[in-house]
């Protein structure tokens, strides 16, 4: 085995340590310990990607510790999975960045060093729920991935903090109970935890006929328990709270990377434990496609109606989410390559609108209601250059990410040939236009000049790129990474398609 081939163990564990070692460090060494874990972490993620696709050998195992299942845990990697790990690192990054200069403000100077012990908990539990073989063990990371979330939620300390991080810890620990309660009866018919052996014993029980009822039982466990996990409509009322109150480096790292994680896990169920072709054949992807063109127009309708930034941008990630199951309804591979994909584009998109709503509040009084941005995009240019970014991707303006991503989820609904084309088709238009009322109509709010009398009367400031230059510099990232995944969306499209293929 070559050295680069400990890269996943390596990643999980640094991560992991960092979030020990940080318990014990003052809040600016443990700001710099997690930064340097995370870039270490991206980089030897791309060594992994790089080895992975000139050595052409697909996807291998690595066992932990040596031991064979039962007794010892098993690893698995492949094109696909290092691509998310470095996409899931920048995210996390420029989040950081993105929101660096705010945490002093919204976290209590004693604490500090606890939000970064919940942000490396959290990278290291999306690492294992990315690489992991063992369906126990990803379970026990979807634990730890909730107290993390819930941490980063509450760690602001006020009162509607408080009641969003309850409200997410009930709905997140219901879906946890019927994920463990699929897993436990997956294991009770198959005998086996690693999720390659469970699918080889699943094989075997179709083909006989036997346990029909249970397993159909267990697939549905498994889906809704992950589903309200992802705030998959209606399982979504967690959601905009969680996302609009936290501090604004949560709010960007549980809006584009902790539901991700859980739709990966899913994903890697579809594939590797159950078999996509007897998820289909069980009817499952008709509910989950329903529910997802309904969230499709309900999320956006909602961000419509919604005057405060920030719970506008949340309610458009129940849009968003709606459109990833609305690829995994279609119940083709290339939907399921176009909610990957999608994933990808939401998780750069969606963390660049909340870093960039933060920037144009703050030049606004702190006020985020609609009407007291007006002319925001030139108080602070950063900021308004982002959220336009953000804004044209989300409705699928050609050469930013979500073109790409709206243009496959057409695709695959007309390739499908079935019923699901003309519901799929119809909504992903009217989504669309709905996506364009309330981003349009916020982009025109903040480049709608007032005058200076009028900003000095509502003691709005004006903020230059260089007076917060490590801001500028998140931004400027994020706006390059979604014209990149825009404009470079093949070779991309291959790696999702060869890491699918490799789950089977």
């Amino acid at each position: 085995m070559a050295f680069v081939q400990n890269v996943p163990f390596f990643s999980i564990m640094i991560s992991m340590f960092a979030g020990i070692v940080s318990s014990v460090l003052s809040a600016k060494t443990a700001r710099r310990l997690n930064i340097i874990a995370t870039v270490t972490i991206g980089l030897l993620s791309v060594w992994l990607l790089v080895f992975l696709i000139q050595s052409d050998i697909g996807s291998y195992t690595y066992m932990m510790g040596h031991f064979p299942a039962p007794w010892g845990n098993e690893i698995r990697a492949g094109v696909l999975e290092a691509l998310m790990a470095i996409v899931f690192c920048v995210i996390m990054l420029l989040s950081l960045l993105g929101g660096l200069h705010k945490l002093a403000e919204e976290v209590a100077p004693a604490k500090e060093n606890i939000f970064y012990i919940l942000v490396d908990l959290l990278l290291g539990s999306l690492l294992a729920l990315i690489y992991t073989n063992d369906i126990f063990t990803a379970y026990v990371f979807v634990e730890i991935n909730t107290l993390a979330a819930c941490g980063l939620i509450a760690i602001r300390e006020t009162g509607r903090t408080f009641e969003a991080a309850v409200r997410y810890m009930i709905m997140s620990l219901l879906g946890s109970g019927l994920l463990l309660m699929g897993i436990c009866m997956l294991y009770d018919m198959t005998g086996h935890l690693l999720m390659s052996n469970m699918k080889a014993s699943i094989d075997v029980i179709m083909q006989e006929g036997t346990y029909a009822v249970p397993m159909l039982i267990t697939i549905g466990l498994m889906v809704v328990g992950l589903a309200i996990k992802s705030a998959l409509f209606p399982f979504h009322a967690w959601l905009p709270d969680a996302y609009g109150y936290s501090t604004i480096s949560s709010a960007a790292m549980l809006s584009s990377l902790v539901s991700k994680g859980y739709i990966f896990l899913l994903v890697k169920i579809f594939y590797r434990v159950i078999g996509l072709e007897y998820i289909t054949e069980s009817h499952v992807l008709n509910i989950i496609f329903w529910f997802a063109i309904t969230g499709m127009i309900f999320g956006s309708v909602n961000a419509i109606w919604e005057k405060d930034i920030r719970r506008m941008v949340a309610f458009s990630s129940v849009a968003q989410i709606g459109y990833i199951y609305m690829g995994f309804g279609l119940g083709t591979e290339a939907g399921i390559i176009a909610s990957v994909y999608h994933m990808l584009m939401h998780s750069a998109t969606k963390s660049m609108l909340f870093i960039s709503a933060m920037g144009l509040t703050d030049v606004s009084g702190k006020n985020r209601d609609f009407f007291a941005l007006t002319g925001a995009g030139y108080r602070n240019k950063v900021a308004g250059a982002g959220f336009l970014v953000g804004s044209l991707s989300m409705v699928g303006i050609p050469i930013f990410a979500g073109f790409v991503s709206k243009l496959l989820f057409a695709e695959a609904a007309i390739s499908g040939a079935s019923w699901r084309m003309f519901p799929a088709i119809i909504t992903l238009g009217i989504s669309t236009i709905l996506n364009a009322v309330y981003f349009m109509k916020t982009v025109l709010r903040i480049y709608t000049p007032i005058t200076k009398e009028e900003e000095l009367e509502k003691g709005f400031v004006r903020i230059q790129w260089n007076q917060q230059k490590i801001y500028t510099v998140a931004i400027i990232l994020f706006i390059l990474l979604n014209v990149f995944l825009g404009t470079n969306s093949k070779p991309i499209l291959q790696m999702i398609e060869v890491g699918l293929h490799n789950f089977m």
